[in-house]
């Protein structure tokens, strides 16, 4: 399966839900061999079709051995309820100078994973935040909800260009999240994570929160490898500028690299640790290899859940 981001073609597409079904469409056709099922639609059980219905569901295999007229009776509580989170602060707007970055990586993301659950009949709600729960909704399957969730994504998408410093409230967002969703969910968080180490603790027991609500969670860590992880900056001086507080830090990348890479990889790691002992899928993951690896995690996460 290819993984890099196609820069063009998301331009040429523009409208998410195109694009989604898209990316959609090219993760299936690269899976060779796959375990997964649930692409077909399941339905639960028959009733009689009542005059003046919409004959849509009609089962005619059925009335072809019986000649009665009975339809398909979905499910309204389907067998996985996905939370979609998105972290919509300043620093998800690296980098800046490229056509994607994290906030955009994650959208897309979040776009292509609302098109599998579709697929999947899978209910799927929307939640953002920056130092405040932007967006919260209810976990629905209905056509009119996916466009509602779409036309929010684009709307995040449109207007990041424009805003102001936004800074992060992960910990409380999540607790929010925790508290409004009442029904068993898989909550899928997009984040940089890049909030103050001190609070390390204060993130895991909002996280914990989540669990002691009985739901699943994968975390999604968005980077940029090359320049956020690895550093990979020419050996000239540079302005750091912090995109949540404005501050700024003048070096020479050549300065700080050897303890900078050393001291991000150790909190991370300890950090995905602290999530393993928690039951908490934690994968990083990077702008720039495409979304193959966000929908992969997820279907092999849905096949653990059942």
């Amino acid at each position: 399966m290819s993984g890099k981001i196609d820069i063009e073609k998301i331009a040429r597409f523009g409208n998410l839900e195109l694009l989604a079904k898209q990316v959609v469409e090219g993760f299936i056709t690269g899976l060779h061999k796959s375990p997964f099922h649930g692409f077909s639609v399941e339905f639960a059980e028959h009733r009689l079709y009542n005059k003046g219905e919409s004959t849509r569901h009609i089962d005619w295999k059925l009335y072809g051995r019986t000649d009665k007229l009975f339809t398909k009776k979905y499910e309204e509580e389907t067998n996985l309820r996905c939370q979609i989170v998105i972290d919509c602060s300043s620093s998800m707007l690296f980098p800046v100078d490229q056509a994607i970055n994290k906030l955009s990586f994650s959208i897309y993301a979040a776009a292509s994973l609302i098109e599998l659950l579709r697929r999947q009949r899978d209910a799927v709600g929307l939640s953002m935040f920056n130092e405040d729960l932007l967006v919260h909704t209810e976990c629905k399957t209905s056509v009119r909800h996916h466009r509602m969730l779409y036309a929010e994504l684009e709307k995040q998408l449109k207007q990041y260009e424009h805003s102001s410093k936004r800074t992060t409230s992960a910990i409380k967002a999540i607790h929010d999240i925790a508290e409004l969703s009442h029904k068993r969910s898989l909550v899928v968080i997009f984040s940089d994570l890049l909030e103050d180490p001190d609070q390390k603790d204060d993130f895991l027991n909002a996280i914990q929160h989540l669990k002691h609500n009985k739901h699943e969670v994968v975390i999604f860590h968005v980077m940029d490898q090359s320049k956020e992880v690895d550093f990979d900056l020419e050996n000239r001086p540079y302005k750091l500028v912090d995109m949540e507080t404005g501050e700024e830090l003048r070096l020479t990348p050549s300065q700080i690299r050897d303890e900078y890479t050393r001291s991000l990889q150790d909190y991370f790691k300890e950090l995905k640790n602290s999530c393993l002992n928690y039951r908490v899928d934690f994968e990083t993951v990077d702008i720039q290899k495409g979304f193959n690896d966000v929908l992969l995690t997820y279907l092999l996460k849905r096949q653990k859940l059942h």
